[in-house]
């Protein structure tokens, strides 16, 4: 088995030491190296190629939210996890929309990091139903009319059934629920999730469930459902 590539970028050297004794212990990580702030992330990466990227949010000199926007936007970027000290603040739900694969707290459990990091090397989201929607709420109140214009337009792109698994990507199910749900195999699910990433220029699922709130997919879907 291959080792997980980990890259630890935090301006707190306890911080760092400690997520390194942490997670370098587990056979499937390999700690490929450690920066203090965003500006050392783009030259490290190139250096140790990790394949995620632990990212604090708040640093002194480049954010972390930068430092996700610069990676992200390159074609060869890893997965970043956000480590953060808040629940559901603008600045998590900024690095998200840039497209960091998900988020933990500085708090949580060892055992839950490295469940977080392993999913996102394997292409899984790691926000849960109940943390995607207490996100969602919060981006209701920071949208504004121009999104949601320009996230209709954008949505406009998708066929009916992506539109559906779209739809169903943002309440937080997974790929064998919505399979369920709509009547049709995981594989086709995970095709129309591929094709809604490709068609939208989307880095991952959390995207795709911001993208369908920000169009009011999700509360149409709530009032015409029930």
């Amino acid at each position: 088995m291959t080792a997980i590539r980990l890259l630890l970028v935090d301006d707190d050297p306890l911080v760092r030491a400690g997520l390194s004794f942490m997670l370098g212990g587990a056979a499937d990580i390999e700690i490929v190296g450690e920066a203090a702030d965003g500006s050392e992330v783009e030259e490290l990466v190139d250096r140790v190629h990790p394949d995620v990227v632990l990212m604090d949010i708040r640093m002194p000199s480049v954010d972390g939210l930068t430092a996700t926007e610069r990676l992200r936007a390159r074609g060869d970027a890893p997965q970043i996890v956000v480590l953060t000290t808040f629940h559901a603040d603008e600045q998590v739900l900024r690095a998200l929309r840039a497209g960091a694969a998900g988020f933990v707290l500085k708090d949580t459990p060892p055992a839950e990091i490295l469940d977080a990091v392993r999913k996102v090397a394997a292409g899984d989201p790691v926000l849960s139903p109940a943390v995607t929607r207490q996100l969602m709420e919060h981006a209701a109140g920071t949208a504004t009319d121009t999104r949601r214009a320009r996230a209709r337009e954008r949505i406009a792109a998708l066929g009916d059934r992506e539109r559906e698994v779209a739809v169903a990507v943002g309440q937080g199910l997974a790929n064998a629920e919505i399979a369920t749900g709509l009547f049709m195999s995981v594989a086709t699910v995970k095709t129309h999730v591929s094709r809604i990433l490709a068609k939208l220029d989307l880095n991952n699922r959390v995207q795709i469930a911001l993208l369908a709130y920000d169009a009011g997919l999700l509360e149409e879907d709530g009032e015409g459902g029930h």
